[in-house]
């Protein structure tokens, strides 16, 4: 049998579209056929087989990140929230503030809060867990609504209160009074909140705060300040907003005076990765609404995905490049490396691409034993071996250039058919 050629093997005469005078087998209308006995089906599936179990695992995610989108819940975890009922939310504040005819709008983003806010209304800023940059809190001074900070920090506090105010370090006490001349503390009453501002010797012009609920020692829970063109209220203590202590004492009235006194209550809970301002930022507020449009844990699922596609890479990318030549570690055999090819042909059952090796060498090798150049086509190695061996033309186009076996016997019938043909043919 004619063994298996390497893959290095010279290239048999390229085979063409037949001309005039071209055996029968060779016509116009029936092109030669060399493949590897693969049709479109065959390949469409070989390729699903390989691609199945990542496009089963990238569909996968899909439907869980659309259920996610689907079963999202109607309220958050995100601290002091207003549609959060857990014990860390304010959303027992906000419902009651919408049953007063208020409308509460809940932004995350300091561009969001500078569009809602106005004169007229309401913004919260409720406690960062980072800090507000310089040109955040200039933004948000610059609404003209009626501020109400909690448990801000040393450059908020100043910022917000033209340096009237500084943070200082208290401890929540027994209840106390509010000792001030305040309405909205007077009908708070007792309240026991941690005391943490303190007045600063800044500046005798201007408005001085009204300062309430002291610790004795000179600090304060609670501080209001009136400006001419709006108010600044600053608390140290975020109890009075907590689902799980508003309930305590009176903060639940000192919180509803506070936030109430307008129809309009912007409710900015800041995300610690904001750095928008509201000038001319748009791109930071659509960011900010993408992300409030987004379902909870969905930042987790999409880090899952990144990986997973970064994972499926690294799997395939060692099967998708070109192949690597390398000098073999021992000599092997040509009989063993043709047994060895041989074998992996039979297991692939790719009888037409081993079909269609044993050809190219019968036909490299009838042509070279006759003298054809290598660029000689289908048509003249054909009738060079008819010349020489006089088969009909039919029989050795069928033999060189035929179509694909169709088991493996008929693939060694076409071996020993092969053999048969070299043997007859002698140079001329």
């Amino acid at each position: 049998m004619t063994s298996l050629p390497p893959d290095l093997a010279p290239a048999p005469p390229t085979p063409s579209t037949a001309v005039s005078g071209a055996p029968a087998g060779l016509a116009n209308d029936a092109p030669v056929i060399i493949g590897d006995d693969t049709t479109g089906r065959s390949r469409a599936a070989s390729r699903w087989r390989r691609m199945r179990w990542p496009l089963t695992v990238l569909f996968v995610i899909a439907l869980l990140v659309a259920f996610l989108a689907v079963v999202r819940p109607a309220t958050s975890a995100a601290p002091y929230a207003p549609d959060n009922p857990e014990p860390g939310g304010g959303m027992a504040v906000a419902e009651v503030l919408k049953d007063q005819g208020v409308r509460v709008t809940h932004v995350t983003t300091v561009a969001d809060a500078v569009a809602a806010a106005g004169p007229d209304s309401t913004l919260l800023v409720a406690p960062n867990p980072s800090f507000f940059a310089d040109d955040q809190i200039s933004a948000l001074n610059r609404t003209g609504a009626d501020l109400v900070v909690l448990e801000p920090d040393f450059d908020m506090v100043g910022a917000v209160t033209r340096n009237k105010l500084e943070s200082t370090y208290g401890e929540v006490g027994d209840p106390v009074a509010p000792q001030c001349d305040d309405p909205t503390a007077r009908a708070a009453g007792e309240l026991a909140l941690r005391p943490g501002l303190a007045e600063t010797a800044a500046g005798a012009d201007g408005p001085r705060p009204t300062l309430c609920w002291p610790d004795g020692m000179g600090g304060y829970a609670y501080a209001r300040l009136e400006f001419p063109d709006r108010s600044v209220t600053v608390v140290s203590d975020p109890a009075v907003l907590r689902n799980g202590t508003v309930l305590d004492e009176g903060n639940a009235a000192l919180a509803l005076r506070m936030l109430g006194e307008h129809e309009d209550l912007v409710w900015l809970v800041p995300d610690p990765m904001d750095v928008s301002t509201g000038d001319d930022e748009p791109t930071q507020a659509d960011l900010g609404q993408v992300n409030a449009l987004m379902p909870p844990g969905s930042a987790p699922v999409a880090l899952v995905a990144v990986l997973a596609v970064v994972l499926l890479a690294l799997w395939r990318v060692r099967r998708m490049g070109p192949l690597v030549v390398e000098d073999l570690p021992v000599l092997v055999r040509s009989a063993e490396a043709t047994r060895g090819r041989a074998r992996l042909y039979r297991a692939a059952r790719a009888r037409g691409h081993a079909a269609a090796g044993l050809r190219a060498s019968a036909a490299d090798r009838v042509a070279t034993r006759l003298g054809l150049a290598r660029s000689s086509d289908a048509n003249t190695v054909v009738d060079a071996v008819v010349a020489a061996t006089n088969r009909p033309s039919q029989q050795v186009a069928d033999l060189l250039y035929g179509p694909p076996p169709a088991d493996d016997a008929a693939l060694a019938e076409l071996a020993r058919r092969l053999d048969i043909l070299e043997s007859e043919v002698h140079r001329p």
